[in-house]
């Protein structure tokens, strides 16, 4: 039996668990129990960064718009057109087509009040839900995960597609997992030093027994999740993009039967402060060509309907250019919810009001938390009250 000091083994141990992120519920998950058909989805993709929402979602009619971007605006002609007054970012060609299917929202003023123009308290604020004043280190999918384990049996599980778990998917009770590859976890956690480790566990101490226990979980969800990843590997082709092959795995897990409700995945760097058009039409290319595959994948697989995607990004641009062909931190932005489920289709809401800004900068007309509050309730089934410590009135895309 390999002895280990108890120091060095403590070293171990965090660095397992800080690898793996491990919520303490995945035993659970040993005899999975069958998704029915009709079980909700919801797939977040993070804007990273500040994506301009106004060369996005375009507001072709809009003098302003033309004179305050006499370099970075887009052309009427040059947009996809999806009203006589909105057009879509020419990259965007896959959402073009959801459009016309009635297959996305569009919810335009997102934000909050009292802005805050750095990228790590914007993104704080989104992943908490806090006010902009207050300081919360739960995420807002993690308390999610907190409520509905709360006396079950079989707890909802969520996962991200990176390598570090975002502050959005972590509670207090239960976190997220976040890994890039099912595989990878697997291999990794299966290693025979982890196993050693496992093995040669005499009960014993209570913060060494709480450390082993959770490495041995640690295998149990690797196991699960990759085994789970193989059962329906899609056949759909993805582009080979990072978010491609992060869809792809979305889109694996969806189609096995895993028992997750949320999944959360990252593209960027959207913050465009030079060279703006060529970093939107890479970034968006690359989301385009990938939620086209995913889509498609979906509704093959007749999950289609089940499956909400929904888009945010810590905060939007200025509405002027700035001298080097590109933006600054601004404030309010615009959503994308693609789904077979919606309720309302298009554009939802009015455009943002140039005329009337705020030092410069778009005023927000809609409440994130007003979007957390409905996806929370109407397509997760949650209490959307105890989760963002406060009633939200809820919208209708859903």
């Amino acid at each position: 039996i390999m002895v280990i000091k108890r120091k060095q083994f403590l070293q171990i141990g965090s660095l397992a668990t800080a690898s793996f992120m491990l919520p303490k519920f995945l035993k659970a998950f040993e005899k999975p129990a069958m998704v029915p058909p009709g079980n909700k989805v919801v797939v977040v993709i993070q804007f990273s960064g500040g994506n301009d929402g106004l060369n996005t979602v375009i507001p072709v009619r809009n003098d302003i718009y033309y004179k305050e971007r006499p370099r970075i605006g887009i052309a009427k002609d040059k947009s996809l057109l999806l009203t006589d007054e909105v057009g879509l970012n020419p990259a965007l060609e896959a959402f073009k087509g959801l459009y016309d299917e009635g297959n996305l929202s569009i919810l335009n003023s997102v934000g909050y009040p009292n802005p805050d123009r750095s990228h790590f308290r914007s993104m704080d604020i989104w992943h908490t839900a806090s006010e902009s004043n207050e300081y919360i280190n739960t995420g807002w999918i993690g308390r999610y995960l907190d409520a509905q384990c709360k006396g079950c049996d079989k707890p909802t599980l969520a996962l991200e597609v990176d390598d570090v778990l975002s502050l959005a998917l972590k509670g207090e009770q239960n976190k997220a997992l976040a890994f890039k590859d099912p595989k990878r976890l697997f291999t990794s956690s299966n290693e025979k030093f982890y196993k050693d480790l496992n093995a040669s566990h005499v009960k014993g101490e209570e913060s060494i027994d709480y450390l082993y226990k959770t490495m041995s979980e640690t295998l149990s969800s690797a196991d699960y999740i990759y085994q789970q990843s193989k059962l329906h590997p899609t056949n759909q082709t993805y582009p080979s993009t990072a978010l491609g092959k992060d869809l792809k795995t979305i889109a694996s897990l969806i189609l096995s039967d895993i028992n997750t409700k949320v999944y959360y995945v990252s593209l960027g760097s959207f913050d465009t402060h030079i060279n703006q058009e060529a970093t939107q039409k890479r970034l968006f290319t690359e989301l385009n060509d990938a939620v086209k595959a995913f889509t498609t994948d979906l509704k093959k697989n007749n999950r289609f309907d089940d499956v909400l995607m929904m888009t945010f990004s810590e905060f939007g641009r200025r509405v002027a250019q700035n001298a080097s062909g590109g933006t600054d931190h601004g404030t309010a932005n615009n959503m994308f919810f693609i789904g077979g489920g919606l309720k309302q289709k298009g554009v939802i809401n009015a455009l943002p009001d140039l005329a009337d800004l705020n030092e410069g900068d778009l005023k927000y007309n809609v409440d994130f938390k007003n979007v957390y509050a409905t996806v929370l309730n109407k397509w997760l089934g949650a209490d959307d009250k105890m989760i963002l410590g406060n009633k939200f009135e809820k919208l209708n895309f859903i």
